[in-house]
């Protein structure tokens, strides 16, 4: 028997996708984040194409959820490599969805380095991209001229109270942590790398917890709005790091690489906001730096004269937590059905794209009604 929270959710997708139908038979990969609300979403995507696969990111995997969609979808293993090799990708989508025409859901850019030849080369067609992330949106971008349409919510209004709550769930789960060695954040310094909504979100939440923050973006006008904003601010990365008890992390492009570790201060703890391949270049200390575990979700890094921590393995930290942000998260989640809808129409072209205003207003009205009242 379905709870009273699940029936909410399904009702409300069921009032989004009658809002945006989709338009001819279209199929679709899936790459998601694996957690408790996400079935809602999925049914949903079911109405609005055949699922060709789920591909759950490896470091935000509930197992009473997966265990609970292998029931209904092809549930496929994902990693970097597995779109990064034109041929490895070409032959994943005609073995998982041979001919027909696809769209793909995306959270981080995976398949932006082979996208050209899967839209030339595939059997079917792909129909377009839908992207999540801040991340995946610098990916796509980076490409220059995209082959096919690529919708992109990152940058959407209705995303920005996700950003902020994310940005306290961060903290939350940072605190947590950090707790559990006999450690407090208040009064110590921090540096949030990054400002961006969600970066910005992490600092102000630190602030408000008591924490001395500095901020440090490569973007100088981000710097001036950190400024603005009463936060310290630093001129480069190392300089940021000299004094952080803390650092977090939130570019989703490489905040630290191997030299950066180097700067850090002794016994000074490391947190990111996303994967760690995408955050933290950890290969790099191979055969540099022991690991030892520190406790749960806490790795030690040492050399002589040196040491300090990562939580959660270098992944999104908040996800040991279950990266709760109320029912907020389904705003995004209609965005991007009622991307997928505008996509199965096969009237867009290509190029980085947003849904226009008219649809976020309907979105946010649907989830005042639905979940406000």
């Amino acid at each position: 028997m379905k709870s009273p929270e699940k029936i909410r959710r399904d009702a409300f997708f069921r009032r989004i996708t009658a809002q945006f139908p989709a338009d001819g038979q279209i199929s679709s990969l899936i790459i998601t984040h694996l957690l408790p609300e996400r079935p809602a979403f999925l049914h949903a995507m079911a109405r609005t194409t055949t699922v060709a696969a789920v591909l759950p990111k490896p470091r935000s995997i509930s197992q009473r959820t997966l265990t609970e969609v292998h029931r209904e979808y092809a549930v496929h293993p994902l990693s970097r490599g597995l779109f990064t090799d034109p041929t490895s990708a070409l032959e994943y989508l005609e073995v998982t969805a041979p001919g027909r025409d696809v769209v793909l859901l995306d959270i981080g850019g995976y398949f932006a380095p082979t996208l050209g030849t899967l839209v030339e080369k595939f059997s079917g067609r792909i129909v377009g991209v839908v992207e999540d992330t801040e991340n995946g949106h610098q990916r796509y971008a980076s490409l220059g001229q995209l082959p096919c349409p690529v919708f992109s919510v990152a940058r959407s209004p209705l995303k920005d109270c996700e950003d902020h709550l994310v940005g306290r769930s961060i903290v939350f789960s940072t605190e947590s942590l950090v707790r559990t060695r006999g450690d407090i954040l208040v009064s110590r310094g921090a540096c949030v790398i990054g400002f961006g909504k969600v970066g910005r979100a992490i600092a102000q939440t630190l602030r408000a917890n008591d924490v001395r923050v500095t901020v440090y973006d490569r973007d100088p006008v981000k710097r001036v709005q950190a400024h603005s904003q009463g936060f310290c601010t630093a001129t480069s990365r190392t300089e940021a790091l000299r004094d952080a008890d803390l650092v977090l992390c939130a570019t989703g492009n490489l905040a630290l690489r191997q030299g950066h570790f180097e700067a850090l201060r002794n016994g000074a703890y490391v947190a990111s906001v996303t994967s760690s391949e995408d955050e933290l270049e950890l290969d790099s200390l191979d055969g540099h730096y022991r690991r030892t575990p520190a406790g749960e979700h806490l790795m030690r890094y040492d050399v002589t004269g040196h040491h300090f921590f990562v939580l959660a393995d270098g992944g999104a930290v908040n996800f040991v937590h279950g990266a709760s942000v109320g029912t907020y998260i389904h705003l995004v989640q209609a965005e991007i059905l009622a991307a997928t809808a505008a996509l199965s129409r096969g009237d867009c072209e290509p190029g980085l794209r947003e849904m226009p205003s008219s649809a976020r207003q309907t979105i946010a009205k649907v989830w005042l009604d639905h979940f406000a009242k």
